[in-house]
């Protein structure tokens, strides 16, 4: 797992660039923060404010992320203010904590600028509870995020913008749709509450100064997840990512002793894991979560080997609190939000050899590579939703071998629309009568794949057979060909009848 997360493929160093800018980022906010005569604990808001702007706001252009960061104070002062008046009532706090969780999965309804506002929301609260904080502390707090967040947008947004050099990434919402219960956003809110609910006690049982740790377990549980499969897997990696995290806790964090420079550098490496590993690993994610929080902790003077532990514990409940709500309030199937992404991959890939095709053909117009983006982007949302069936501790043997074969054929066939792409942009490339016969097959087998109203079948249409050909465009429309014909095997069957490969 370990070397996966550093083998992984990072192209154009997107990773390595987003944890260098973060930490460069919010070093910044909490550097300003500290040149402004902010203490220890405005600053840590501060720098948490930045993470967040950093981490969170994922609009799919510049303009969107800079209108989003800038609406992030909006949500958080508020809610800040809200939970300082509440600190010294538990019945009040704990509601308003619980209200303020169903809303902040709610808001994903819409869109990326939801989900981003819903998530600062919930955190300035568990901030509060994280550093005790009092009515008489929001102005200086109201004024370190202010400055954190204007530091960490200069630094995103004027200093290294770097995605304004890359294509814009399509939007990808989710398929779910519908009204009242039926829409899974409804459902999310109420798993989440009700998650929480269960965390929050079990939190005060544990501990009755900790217990937050437990809601902030469920909550970042419930984060990027569509289905109960999904929230099921999520939760055992927080559990493992907080475990691992123990024994560097023990031998490198707790010796510290709260020592600044050691402290804030291993903060920094803490910032840095975090970004670079998000989209490889939530486990690994989670070890620099908690290493950073192990660091903050240390520098506050309140870390020992029992606080580590505790951490561990209180995570148990809350990643055990979310397994429980997504079991037993109004599931959302793995089955059905995995359709759903597979569907919509299967249309953009039609979509990019349409394009592909065309260009080709020499439509000055036609260009399949922000069609080949939206692709990569819904190939991951497939990933994601898959990833319950390939756990390794999944008992659904049928299942998992499904899941496998389609991840499989799905990644050839975006790797053989990409080679089709690329030989589109060649500007010698001719057009060929035959492209046009073999665009429409890959359109008639897209259709099948994703027509709604077909039931399981018992067999599946014969992969065709194709003659070598010189010509790179017809190879790659011919591999596509043969890669939709094969998925009609996993896709068309009854998925709990052992898989029988051709």
């Amino acid at each position: 797992m370990l070397k996966r997360m550093f083998v992984f493929p990072d192209p154009g160093r997107l990773r390595l660039r987003s944890g260098v800018r973060a930490v460069l980022g919010i070093g910044s906010a909490v550097a300003l923060c500290g040149l402004a005569g902010h203490s220890l604990v405005a600053a840590i808001t501060g720098g948490l404010a930045a993470l967040l702007a950093l981490f969170t706001v994922l609009d799919t252009t510049v303009r969107a992320q800079a209108i989003t960061t800038a609406l992030l104070p909006a949500a958080g002062f508020p809610v800040l203010a809200l939970a300082a008046a509440l600190h010294d009532h538990p019945l009040g706090r704990d509601t308003a904590f619980l209200a303020v969780m169903g809303l902040g999965v709610y808001a994903r309804r819409w869109g990326p600028r939801g989900h981003s506002l819903g998530v600062f929301a919930f955190m300035a609260f568990f901030t509060t509870q994280f550093l005790h904080t009092l009515p008489g502390q929001l102005p200086e707090l109201y004024s370190a995020v202010a400055l954190s967040l204007l530091a960490s947008s200069t630094v995103r947004f004027g200093l290294w913008c770097y995605e304004r050099q890359l294509p814009a990434p399509a939007p990808v919402p989710a398929p779910v749709t519908g009204k009242g219960l039926a829409r899974a956003t409804t459902r999310q809110a109420i798993q989440a509450t009700t998650g929480g609910a269960l965390a929050l006690v079990a939190g005060l049982l544990l501990s009755e100064q900790r217990w937050y740790w437990a809601v902030g377990a469920t909550w970042w549980v419930f984060v990027n997840t569509a289905s109960r499969g999904e929230t099921l897997v999520r939760g055992f990696r927080r559990i493992l990512g907080t475990l691992i995290s123990i024994p560097i806790g023990l031998a490198v964090v707790v010796p510290l002793h709260g020592a600044a420079v050691p402290s804030a550098v291993l903060v920094a490496i803490g910032v840095f894991g975090i970004f670079y590993t998000a989209a490889v690993s939530y486990t690994w994610m989670v070890f620099s979560v908690t290493v950073m929080a192990g660091a903050l902790y240390g520098l506050l003077g309140v870390l020992d080997p029992a606080l580590l532990v505790l951490r561990l514990t209180e995570t148990a409940a809350g990643a055990l609190g979310a397994m429980l709500a997504v079991l037993l309030v109004l599931p959302v199937t793995t089955h059905a939000t995995t359709d759903a992404w597979i569907r919509r991959a299967l249309r953009c890939v039609h979509t990019c050899t349409a394009e592909a095709a065309a260009r080709l053909s020499g439509s000055p117009t036609a260009d399949p590579a922000p069609r080949i983006a939206e692709l990569e982007a819904l190939l991951g949302r497939v990933r994601l939703s898959l990833a319950p069936l390939v756990h390794p501790l999944s008992p659904l043997r049928a299942r998992k071998a499904r899941a496998r074969q389609v991840l499989a054929l799905l990644d050839t066939c975006a790797r053989e629309v990409r080679g089709l792409a690329s030989v589109a942009a060649d500007p010698e490339a001719s057009h060929d009568a035959r492209l046009a016969a073999a665009c429409w097959r890959v359109e008639a087998a897209v259709e099948a794949l994703t027509a709604p109203d077909l039931p399981h079948r018992a067999s599946s249409p014969g992969v065709p057979e194709h003659r070598a050909v010189a010509e790179p465009a017809l190879a790659h429309l011919h591999g596509l060909e043969r890669a939709l014909a094969e998925l009609a095997t996993p896709l068309r069957s009854d998925p709990r009848a052992p898989l029988i490969s051709a």
